[in-house]
C-alpha cells in the first residue's frame, strides 16, 4: 500500500456530508427554548438618535426583549469593538459600537435588537420600534469628503481623513525627470459586496453550570472572535468559546467580528436561553462589510525600449464609516502594484477617507486586484503609445527567475521586508501565451471582423502575497482507537482545509485518509491561532500540521521499535499498521501503539518515552510567500448592445508545491468567476445622500453558470523555501488578474472604435456611450 498523499487528486473529505444534505451550518443548529433575534437598523446615512420607543414591540406576545445600547451597557466591559490592526498611519480611530447609542453613520447600522419566540415575530416587532432621528450632514463621496469644509462622517471628528500611508523606494523623481516617455491615467474601482451563498449568522448559548458562553458563528476567525468577545464581556478566555460550523463561503467579510455576534451573545446571557440570528440577503447589502471605492491617479516612466524606469501616483480609498479591520485593503493595493515587475523607483501616496457608507474590509484579494489593475493598465497604455506588443512589454519587465529571491524596496504592514521567494514569472507568462496562441490571435480577430464580430484578447500578470503569519496552531494525536485526530483554529469555509490537513498528516502517518479526523475552527480545541484569510491556511496550518505529524511519526516508530524489538529504520507505517519492512505480518496497529503509550500504574512506559502519541506545533513564519501567475482572456463584444462575453480564460499559476491539484483547480476556478463578476456585473451603488441603491440580486448582478467561460488551467511548481512543505497560497489567485486582463481584451476587441477604459465594473451603458461617441466622430 502506498502512503503518499501529496500531489494527488484525492476526493475532499468534507464532501460526503455536504452532497447528502448533512452539513451543519449555523441555521441548522436548533436547541430547546431557542429564541430568535432581529436587528433594528438605521434608515439614515447620518443622523442623531433622539429617542427609541419600543413599547409597542415589547407588548407583542412572544417578544422576550427589545435591547438598546442602554440595556446592554451593564454587560459590556468595553463600549466599542476594538479590532483595528495596529498601524502608525492612523490619524484617528472610530471603532464600532455593539449597538450604537446616539449617532448613526451609515444605512444599516444596528440600533436595537428584538428577541422573540420566532424569527417572523421578531421581524414584525422590529418594524414597530420607532426611532426618532435628527438628520445630520452626509459625507457620501470620498473625493469631496476630503475638501475643506466637507460634511463630517462623525460629528465629533475634525476631518474625514482617517489615515495616510505610502509605499516608496528608489529615486522616483529623478526617474521621471530623465525618462524619455511618461504616460498618465486615472482609474476608478467601485464598491462591491462578497455575497457568500450563506449570509452571516450566529447562535449563542450560556451554559449556566460552567458559566461558559458558546457562540456558533459563520466566521473565518473563531479564535480571534473568542478573544474579542471575552474582552467585550470582561470574561476569562476559558469562559468564552467560539465555534465555526460548516461555513457557506467567507470571501473576506466573515473574518471580521461584528456587532451582531456580540449582541446575540449578550441577549443569550440576559435571557438565559439560546438565541439565534440569521442575516437575510437584504441585510447583507447594508450591514456586512464591503470593499473599495478606489480612485487612482498614476503615471509610468519608461525607456524607448519599454523598460520601466518608475511608477508613481496617488490613491484615495473609501474606508466607510468605521474602522472594522484595518488598512489592509489600501496597503495591499499599494504593495501589489509593482510586485511582478522590475520597477527601479516607486512612490504611491494614499489617503484613507471616512464616508457615511458601510465599513470597508477585505474581500477576496484584499486590495491586490486593484493594484494589479493599475499596473497592468499602465503597461497597456505604454505598449500602445510605444507600438510594442502588450505581451512583449511585460516580458521585458517581469522579474526574471535568475533574480530569485528578489528583494523589493518596501516592507509589509508589520515592517517585514518584501522578498519574492521563488518562481519563474516569464515562464508562466510564456505558458499562458502558448496555450492561448497569442501570436495567432490577430488572424482570428481579422476573420471574426469579416463575420461582423468584435473579439479581443488581453493579458495580465500578478504576484500574490500569501501565507500571512505569524502562525496557526495544530495538534495531532493518535487515539487508543487507532484514529488520528487533528485539531486547529484554522477555519474551513469551503476551500478544502480539512482535506488539506488530512493529506499533510496522512502522508507521514500511513496514508489512510479515512482514519484522519480533522476538527477546525473551534476555540476550545487549541489555544492560539487566527483563522482563514490572505490565502494562509495551507502555508501556516499546513506547516504546523506537518511538523506535528513528523514528531508523532517519530514517537510511533520509537514506541513500535521497543515493542517489536527492532530498529526504527527497519519499520514503516502503512495504513493503520506499523510493520517490519519486508515482513508485513510482523506488525502492530496504531491502536495498540497508542494504548501502550497511555501506560499503566506502576509500570514503565515503552522505551521510557513520554506518554501519549501526540504533538502540538505552532510553527512561526514571519515572511510571506509569493505565488504568481498569468492570465490571458478572450472576449467577444456586441458593438450594438455593449454586451461583453468572456469566451475563454487561459490561466497559468505557480502555488509552489501542490498538495491536491483538484482543490487548487477549484480555488482558481472560483477566483476567476469572482473576478469576472467584479469586472462586468457587480456594483454596489449609492445615491448622492449615501442611500444604498442595489440592495437585491435583481439590481446587484452576480455571475451564474451561463456566464462562465471555458477555462484552460496549467500549473508550475516553484517550491517556497520559507516553509517545510514548499507551499504557497492559492485561494485568491484567480480573482487578482481578471479585471486587468478582461478590460485589456475589451479595448482590443473595440480597437476600431479606439475605446479607452479606466473604470471597473465596466457598465454596458457607459461602454455603449463610448462606442457611440467613437462612431459619431468617425462619421
Amino acid at each position: 500500500m502506498t502512503t503518499a498523499t501529496f500531489g494527488k487528486k484525492i476526493a475532499r473529505i468534507e464532501d460526503p456530508a455536504l452532497v447528502r444534505g448533512r452539513g451543519r451550518f449555523v441555521d441548522d443548529i436548533h436547541m430547546d427554548g431557542m429564541l430568535h433575534a432581529v436587528f433594528v437598523r438605521s434608515q439614515h446615512a447620518h443622523a442623531r438618535i433622539l429617542s427609541i420607543d419600543a413599547d409597542l414591540a415589547r407588548s407583542l406576545e412572544g417578544v422576550r426583549a427589545v435591547l438598546t445600547a442602554k440595556d446592554i451597557a451593564p454587560f459590556l466591559a468595553k463600549e466599542r469593538i476594538v479590532v483595528a490592526l495596529p498601524d502608525k498611519n492612523y490619524l484617528q480611530h472610530h471603532d464600532r459600537f455593539v449597538l450604537t447609542p446616539d449617532e448613526v453613520t451609515y444605512v444599516g447600522e444596528a440600533i436595537a435588537v428584538v428577541v422573540a419566540d420566532s424569527p417572523y415575530l421578531a421581524e414584525d416587532a422590529a418594524s414597530l420600534v420607532v426611532v426618532n432621528y435628527e438628520p445630520l450632514p452626509i459625507a457620501a463621496d470620498c473625493r469631496t469628503a476630503l475638501l475643506p469644509g466637507a460634511n463630517l462622517t462623525h460629528s465629533n471628528s475634525t476631518s474625514n481623513l482617517i489615515a495616510e500611508c505610502s509605499s516608496s523606494y528608489g529615486e522616483v523623481d529623478a526617474a521621471f525627470a530623465n525618462a524619455p516617455h511618461v504616460f498618465k491615467a486615472s482609474f476608478e474601482q467601485q464598491r462591491g459586496v462578497a455575497h457568500s451563498i450563506e449570509c452571516r449568522g450566529c447562535v449563542a448559548r450560556l451554559d449556566e453550570v460552567d458559566d461558559q458562553i458558546t457562540l456558533w458563528s459563520s466566521t473565518q476567525t473563531p479564535l480571534i472572535g473568542a478573544r474579542l468577545l471575552a474582552e467585550l464581556l470582561g470574561r476569562d478566555d476559558t469562559a468564552v468559546r467560539v465555534v465555526a460550523p460548516d461555513v457557506g463561503g467567507g470571501f473576506g467579510p466573515k473574518l471580521v467580528f461584528y456587532p451582531e455576534e456580540a449582541a446575540t451573545a449578550i441577549a443569550a446571557i440576559m435571557l438565559r436561553r439560546p438565541v439565534k440570528w440569521i442575516e437575510d440577503r437584504r441585510e447583507h447589502f447594508v450591514a456586512t462589510t464591503q470593499e473599495r471605492d478606489g480612485l487612482w491617479d498614476a503615471e509610468i516612466a519608461v525607456g524607448h525600449d519599454g523598460r520601466i524606469l518608475g511608477v508613481r501616483g496617488t490613491l484615495i480609498h473609501d474606508h466607510g464609516a468605521y474602522t472594522a479591520r484595518g488598512l489592509t485593503v489600501p496597503q495591499s493595493s499599494l504593495a501589489a502594484l509593482t510586485l511582478a515587475y522590475v520597477v527601479p523607483a516607486y512612490h504611491m501616496d494614499c489617503k484613507v477617507v471616512m464616508t457615511n457608507k458601510v465599513p470597508v474590509t477585505p474581500i477576496r484579494g484584499a486590495g491586490q486586484p486593484q493594484g494589479v489593475f493599475v499596473m497592468e493598465r499602465l503597461l497597456d497604455i505604454a505598449a500602445r503609445e510605444l507600438g510594442i506588443d502588450r505581451a512583449e512589454i511585460r516580458m521585458r519587465n517581469l522579474v526574471p527567475a535568475s533574480a530569485m529571491p528578489y528583494k523589493k524596496g518596501f516592507v509589509t504592514r508589520g515592517g517585514i521586508g518584501i522578498e519574492l521567494d521563488s518562481g519563474d514569472y516569464p515562464a508562466c507568462m510564456q505558458d499562458a501565451l502558448r496555450l492561448s496562441d497569442w501570436e495567432g490571435f490577430p488572424e482570428r480577430k481579422r476573420q471574426a471582423r469579416t463575420r461582423g464580430k468584435y473579439i479581443g484578447i488581453g493579458v495580465a500578470n500578478f504576484v500574490e502575497a500569501t501565507g500571512r503569519g505569524p502562525f496557526e496552531q495544530v495538534s495531532v494525536r493518535v487515539a487508543p482507537n487507532g484514529l488520528i485526530y487533528v485539531a486547529t483554529g484554522a477555519a474551513a469555509m469551503g476551500q478544502g482545509t480539512k482535506t488539506m490537513l488530512a493529506q499533510v498528516v496522512a502522508h507521514l502517518l500511513g496514508g489512510a485518509m479515512e482514519r484522519v479526523i480533522v476538527s477546525t475552527g473551534d476555540s476550545s480545541k487549541v489555544s492560539m491561532g487566527f483563522g482563514g484569510f490572505n490565502s494562509r491556511q495551507t502555508v501556516m496550518a499546513g506547516s504546523s500540521a506537518h511538523v506535528a505529524a513528523v514528531k508523532v511519526r517519530q514517537k510511533i516508530l520509537k514506541t513500535a521499535a521497543h515493542l517489536l524489538e527492532t530498529g526504527e529504520d527497519d519499520l514503516e507505517i502503512s495504513g493503520e499498521f506499523v510493520h517490519v519492512k519486508g515482513v508485513p505480518d510482523l506488525k502492530l496497529s496504531l491502536a495498540q501503539i497508542a494504548k501502550s503509550s497511555t501506560g499503566n500504574p506502576g509500570y514503565r512506559l515503552p522505551g521510557n518515552l513520554q506518554p501519549g502519541i501526540e504533538a502540538t506545533e505552532t510553527v512561526v513564519i514571519d515572511a510571506m510567500t509569493y505565488a504568481n501567475g498569468s492570465a490571458v482572456v478572450e472576449v467577444e463584444v456586441d458593438a450594438e448592445t455593449a454586451e461583453v462575453r468572456v469566451a475563454r480564460v487561459f490561466f497559468v499559476h505557480d502555488a509552489g508545491t501542490v498538495i491536491n491539484p483538484a482543490i487548487v483547480d477549484g480555488q482558481i476556478h472560483g477566483g476567476i468567476a469572482h473576478g469576472i463578476g467584479n469586472t462586468l456585473y457587480e456594483w454596489m451603488a449609492f445615491s448622492e445622500d449615501a442611500q444604498p441603491l442595489t440592495t437585491n440580486l435583481a439590481d446587484y448582478l452576480l455571475m451564474t453558470s451561463t456566464e462562465m467561460p471555458k477555462i484552460i488551467l496549467a500549473h508550475r511548481e516553484s517550491p517556497s523555501p520559507l516553509n517545510p512543505l514548499g507551499v504557497k497560497g492559492v485561494g485568491e489567485a484567480g480573482v487578482i488578474p481578471m479585471s486587468a486582463a478582461i478590460v485589456s481584451a475589451i479595448e482590443d476587441a473595440l480597437s476600431d472604435f479606439d475605446v479607452r477604459l479606466h473604470c471597473v465594473p465596466v457598465k454596458p451603458s457607459e461602454l455603449s456611450e463610448l462606442i457611440e461617441n467613437a462612431s459619431r466622430l468617425a462619421r
